[in-house]
């Protein structure tokens, strides 16, 4: 680079032209304005001067020297003048200096082999004489380009390393004044408020005798008095918090250092509030906040309970609370993500080759439809006849081999408890068959299941069943279907309607037919390489095999000794098998199997994964685990001080609390969510407890402790709980179809509600005249003008049709006897209790009450 002017290089280093001139002077490089001229040799000298004044060395060499100060704290026990013993902080201070033994040796090796070098050098060979090749002028032009190319690279890194180094200095030098100005501005603020208190003082003093001697010399006591006290700021604020274990691990092994302390003390630098930006997660603790927000734990409560929300130190909060809380105490709130390892779990490989898959085909339809007779006619076998009363309860996956290819089944519940089964089959499945029945057309789960497909955005194929019956009604069910947008093909629509008879087999062939057409119009593809993934369908405990779970592959291959995780659960696959209970080596995209393995049974509808080892299955499953633990325990509380006080207001509400358990999870969780539909705001269920397999002793202890009743559900009591069970004569209930369940606890329930009280009138009299009597007061002359008055019956005086009293009658009489009872058509007289105005023209209406049973 060609040489440059001061003010030039100035402006590319960035500081001021006067800075260089002295940093110039100081280098001793002589320049004589802001216009001389400075070449690279001056430049590389000012960078050396630079960075030997910064305390830096050349590139590669090593410093000379090393210093190093330590200081320590401690106490010593100095007597005072009164003669009592006080404490003394003392600061020790040491420093050391190490010399560069290497770089000694180094420089004395050197200048002798310098001098060895000069003794023992040879003299010069002559140098071959090479003849020199002309260049072309292109290559004399390259040659020169490259030349200079690397001149101005070299140029620019002296440039950056010398502006690197001027900048540090600025810095520095900035700091430094800054460090000043404030203790100076702190020093004048201290002496500022010990001049107010030393005025204050004086003008508070008595005034002192005006005979005063004048000759008595001052003493140094005296002198001090009046001099300026310096405070010294302390440097170090954590100095004062050191403990004392250190200075007497020192002064054990030298002698105690004697110190002249005078009456100074150290002031720390007054701060200003620190604003900090606090990382938040999904929960978090009271104490874990205050700590990052710097603050005590009593003042995050304070804060939490003026904002209604009561919460211990150690109990975990939600994010948005804690979110209220930092942004109260003036705080900014960062949302973190702390889903980094389900991310992981959810990257796949988008370049593995995909190839075509069977179609997931979920049949569903109102309860009694013949879902399971169609899917039993496909298979040729009959699991309907096994069902406990006839009607699905599981989610049954069967994969079908059809001359016109493979095609997977999902057969749903139909019965209105299974609405979650309903919607997973429907988030699994490629083709909904929509089946109803000829003979009654669209049902309620018939609705429920076009929504469901729909909300699932599958297509649908409409497979009316039972048309074998004579009492079919085709065209209603067209019309019935039409009404919620699914219109057949035959009428200008896009859904195929496929007539079949599971009786008979009539139509089978075209509805088969019918999927595949609708399969390969939606070209299903998936890839066979890379990790395998799936969806829990149903999982169950069975004794001697542990968790099994029935899964639904979407990509991959799954193969025995995977390891896997669904949902909080992981293990490795131990062992696979199809519908009908045969092993099978591996399981590609669209096929169910029944997997063994697992830790435990996972919630139907959580997705399975393969992972890359064991390790990461258990890292990411304890990590849920602890997050939906976290999770739930920020739900339930804090507990705020409007629910405690509607709590505490309701203590009319009467519960039954049920220990359910059942075969599998899907069962428990349809019969768990029909139970607490239930509930009404005077009755209510409460489920304490929900699980699957048999009924332990664990769930007698429980349901002993919270007096409740187990409900069983396709499931049976252990010798050990049976024995349990007699001894403390807790109710069990066995159930092996879902509505009866539900029957019996609407009867309990409808027991424990108060009965509805009913009026009914009975009989109404006219008052014709009204007598005095001295022992009963007002007595009215009436007649019975419908139904009759009975005397123990509550009555209600009415005047021109408006009820004035209500209350009872105090005497009955039909002429001068008394009666219990007067039909219509005859005169009585009527003395009302508690009431005397009864006038000419009133009625006096008699009427009973009855309680009447009420129902869930």
């Amino acid at each position: 680079m060609a040489d440059v002017t001061v003010t030039q290089f100035a402006e590319v280093l960035k500081v001021p032209v006067e800075r260089l001139l002295a940093q110039l002077g100081e280098a001793g490089i002589p320049v004589s304005g802001a216009e001389s001229t400075i070449s690279d040799e001056a430049k590389m000298e000012l960078l050396t001067f630079l960075r030997r004044s910064h305390g830096r060395t050349l590139p590669g060499a090593s410093p000379p020297k090393i210093t190093l100060q330590r200081k320590s704290q401690g106490e010593i026990k100095v007597a005072s003048a009164q003669g009592r013993a006080r404490t003394v902080n003392v600061e020790v201070r040491t420093k050391k200096t190490y010399l560069n033994r290497n770089a000694l040796q180094q420089q004395v090796r050197t200048q002798n082999e310098e001098v060895d070098r000069q003794k023992q050098q040879p003299e010069p060979e002559p140098i071959p004489v090479v003849e020199e090749v002309p260049l072309t002028p292109e290559e004399m032009e390259a040659r020169e380009a490259q030349r200079r190319e690397e001149q101005q690279r070299e140029a620019e890194q002296r440039e950056a390393a010398m502006r690197q180094m001027v900048e540090n200095e600025a810095r520095n030098m900035a700091e430094a004044e800054a460090r000043e100005a404030a203790e100076t501005e702190a020093r004048r603020q201290i002496d500022a408020r010990l001049a107010e208190e030393r005025k204050l003082a004086q003008a508070a003093r008595p005034e002192a005798p005006k005979a005063v001697r004048t000759d008595a010399p001052r003493t140094d006591r005296d002198a001090k008095s009046f001099q300026r006290t310096e405070l010294h700021v302390s440097s170090d604020a954590s100095a004062r918090f050191k403990k004392k274990k250190q200075y007497q691990q020192q002064s054990r092994s030298r002698r105690p250092v004697h110190v002249n302390v005078g009456g100074q003390h150290g002031f720390e630098r007054p701060a200003a509030p620190v604003k900090r930006d606090v990382q938040v997660g999904e929960t978090v603790t009271v104490a874990e906040l205050a700590q990052r927000m710097a603050v005590k734990a009593n003042e995050v409560i304070k804060v939490m309970m003026n904002m209604g929300v009561m919460a211990t130190i150690n109990q975990p909060i939600d994010q948005d609370t804690a979110i209220l809380v930092i942004e109260e105490l003036g705080h900014t709130a960062v949302v973190l993500k702390e889903n980094a390892l389900e991310d992981e779990l959810l990257v796949t490989d988008s370049s593995h080759e995909l190839m075509s898959r069977p179609p997931v085909v979920t049949v569903m339809g109102h309860v009694d439809h013949g879902k399971t007779s169609l899917l039993d006619y496909i298979r040729r076998t009959k699991v309907a006849s096994g069902e406990a009363g006839g009607i699905t309860q599981h989610v049954g996956a069967y994969h079908v081999e059809t001359p016109k290819g493979v095609i997977t089944f999902l057969d749903t519940p139909g019965h209105a408890a299974f609405t979650a089964m309903r919607a997973r089959g429907a988030q699994v499945t490629d083709i909904v068959i929509l089946v109803v029945a000829a003979d009654d057309g669209v049902m309620p789960q018939t609705i429920e299941a076009i929504e469901h497909a729909r909300a699932a955005e599958v297509p649908v194929v409409v497979a009316v069943n039972k048309i074998d019956k004579h009492d079919k009604d085709l065209d209603r069910i067209k019309n019935d279907l039409a009404k919620y947008n699914i219109i057949p093909e035959e009428w200008g629509g896009d859904t195929q309607f496929a007539y079949v008879s599971a009786k008979t087999g009539e139509g089978i062939d075209k509805l088969l037919e019918s999927i595949l057409l609708q399969a390969d119009v939606l070209e299903l593809k998936a890839t066979r390489d890379g990790l395998a993934a799936g969806v829990v369908i149903e999982s169950t405990m069975e004794k001697g095999r542990g968790a099994v779970a029935t899964v639904l592959v979407k990509r991959g291959v799954l193969r025995p000794g995977d390891p896997i995780i669904a949902g909080q659960e992981f293990g490795r696959v131990r062992a696979m098998f199809d519908e009908t209970g045969k092993s099978v080596d591996e399981a590609g995209p669209s096929l169910p199997v029944v997997v063994l393995g697992l830790s435990g049974a996972p919630n139907a509808g959580d997705d399975l994964l393969v992972v890359e080892s064991e390790r990461k299955a258990r890292e990411v499953a304890l990590y849920r685990q602890g997050k939906y633990r976290d999770t739930k325990l920020a739900k339930q509380g804090p507990a705020k001080f409007e629910d405690m006080m509607s709590q505490m207001g309701d203590g009319k509400t009467a519960t039954i609390q049920v220990v359910l358990k059942a075969d599998v999870q899907g069962s428990a969780e349809a019969l768990r969510d029909a139970l607490s539909k239930l509930s009404t705001d005077e009755v209510a269920v409460k489920v304490i407890s929900s699980g699957i397999g048999g009924i332990t002793e664990s769930d007698v202890t429980m349901a002993q402790a919270a007096n409740a009743r187990i409900i069983g559900f396709n499931v049976r009591a252990d010798s050990s709980a049976r024995n349990m069970i007699k001894e403390s004569g807790i109710d069990v209930r066995y159930y092996s179809v879902i509505y009866e369940a539900i029957d019996d606890i609407r009867a309990a329930l409808s027991g424990m509600l108060a009965p509805e009280v009913k009026e009914q009138i009975v009989g109404l009299a006219e008052v014709r005249d009204v007598f005095r009597s001295s022992k009963f007061g007002t007595v009215a002359g009436s007649i019975v003008v419908d139904g009759y008055l009975r005397r123990n019956n509550p009555i209600r005086v009415l005047r021109d049709n408006v009820v004035i009293f209500e209350g009872e009658l105090e005497s009955l009489r039909r002429f001068k006897d008394d009666v219990n009872e007067v039909r219509a058509g005859t005169e009585c007289g009527i003395a009302v209790q508690n009431y005397n105005d009864v006038r000419v023209g009133d009625q006096i209406e008699c009427f009973s009450r009855f309680e009447v049973a009420r129902s869930v």
